[in-house]
């Protein structure tokens, strides 16, 4: 495509200017290194606040988080996410020290309990109670950034070491959970909470909960982030940007070990989910369906179609996030790529207050 056009200023309730926070994510499928370095410069080009780097079975993110934060100088560089089964909570501790020092400030450590597919297919490691193991590595990391001596509980009588490094407290920990219980955890223990494949009309209920757990149990805590967004997909055809939106819905609904069907069934979709599951009998990330029946699932899910369409679609989410993180799907051809970021930046011009997403403000009139 030619030279990049920027979406408009939004306007606010006033007609005053206002600010929308947008951030990029990437799914694990994506393992073009070059591609993702790529998209991360074209972000922070456009004004995305932040840009997630994933890691499941194929990439390592931290190298590629470094190279980004060489190749930037003001996008937040984000671990989206990191299992907490993969890595001790030192090398979790000593990794997001380091990056935030190469990223002069900029890196935000994602943890999540991942799935159990991942963590035993994968890392040769049980999948249990992974609620509880993941509130101790938020924890046992938070410590240790802090500058406090790791928590010693398998060899206690071993002489607990602090970071070798300068402390990096200042760290954020955002938490990706769908279930009851990490749920607890993110409102609990983390500075953000990133759930993936959240329906858009069911997130600003779910954040509500999740604030007023948070005001109950961890009063003295700063506010809690909500970064969430659809699965985009901006193309000249609304029908191809549908059936690749589609393909990847289908995939993360069929294809993940049952945690994201669960969770988009316990939404009020069982029945739609259901007939996805039927439709895809073979799952496969570029190829999957969504059936007619089910399209209110994947209207929910994803925003896709033209640029000017994608950007109408987005602006429900912005009421209901902090930062309206978009999901590029896997494997997309550079010009699509690039005609989707560009439709979903954040609007330009002055900065000026946003309206609080309804989560914070229908709690702070309640509270």
């Amino acid at each position: 495509m030619g030279a990049l056009r920027r979406p408009r200023p939004a306007l606010g309730r006033f007609g005053g200017v206002m600010t929308v926070r947008r951030g990029v994510g990437l799914t694990p499928m994506e393992t073009r290194r070059d591609v993702i370095v790529k998209a991360a410069v074209l972000a922070e080009e456009l004004g995305y606040e932040a840009f997630a780097v994933p890691e499941g079975w194929g990439l390592d993110s931290t190298p590629i988080v470094t190279e980004i934060a060489l190749r930037t100088s003001r996008i937040r560089l984000a671990s989206g996410v990191l299992s907490v089964w993969g890595r001790s909570p030192a090398t979790l501790a000593m990794t997001a020290a380091t990056l935030q020092e190469v990223s002069a400030g900029r890196y935000v450590l994602g943890l999540g309990a991942s799935t159990k597919a991942l963590a035993e297919g994968f890392h040769d490691t049980p999948f249990e109670h992974p609620a509880a193991k993941l509130r101790d590595v938020v924890t046992q990391v938070r410590a240790l950034l802090a500058g406090e001596p790791a928590q010693l509980y398998r060899l206690p009588g071993a002489h607990p070491l602090r970071l070798g490094q300068r402390p990096a407290a200042e760290v954020p920990i955002w938490v990706a959970a769908l279930g009851p219980r990490t749920t607890e955890v993110a409102a609990q223990v983390g500075d953000g909470w990133i759930p993936a494949l959240m329906a858009r009309d069911h997130l600003a209920a779910s954040a509500d909960r999740l604030h007023r757990l948070r005001a109950a149990t961890a009063p003295d805590r700063p506010a809690l982030t909500v970064a969430a967004g659809p699965i985009t997909v901006a193309d000249e055809n609304p029908e191809t940007a549908r059936a690749i939106a589609a393909a990847c819905t289908a995939w993360y609904l069929t294809a993940m070990g049952g945690v994201y069907a669960q969770s988009v069934s316990n939404q009020g979709f069982a029945t739609q989910v259901a007939a996805i599951v039927a439709a895809n009998p073979r799952p496969s990330p570029r190829r999957g369906t969504i059936p007619p029946a089910a399209s209110p699932v994947l209207d929910q899910l994803a925003a896709y179609g033209t640029g000017d369409q994608v950007g109408e679609q987005l602006k429900a989410w912005d009421q209901a996030a902090d930062s309206v993180t978009i999901l590029l799907p896997p494997g997309l051809p550079w010009p699509t790529i690039e005609s989707t970021l560009v439709a979903a930046a954040p609007p330009t011009g002055p900065d000026t207050a946003r309206p609080a997403p309804r989560s914070a403000r229908v709690f702070a009139e309640e509270t």
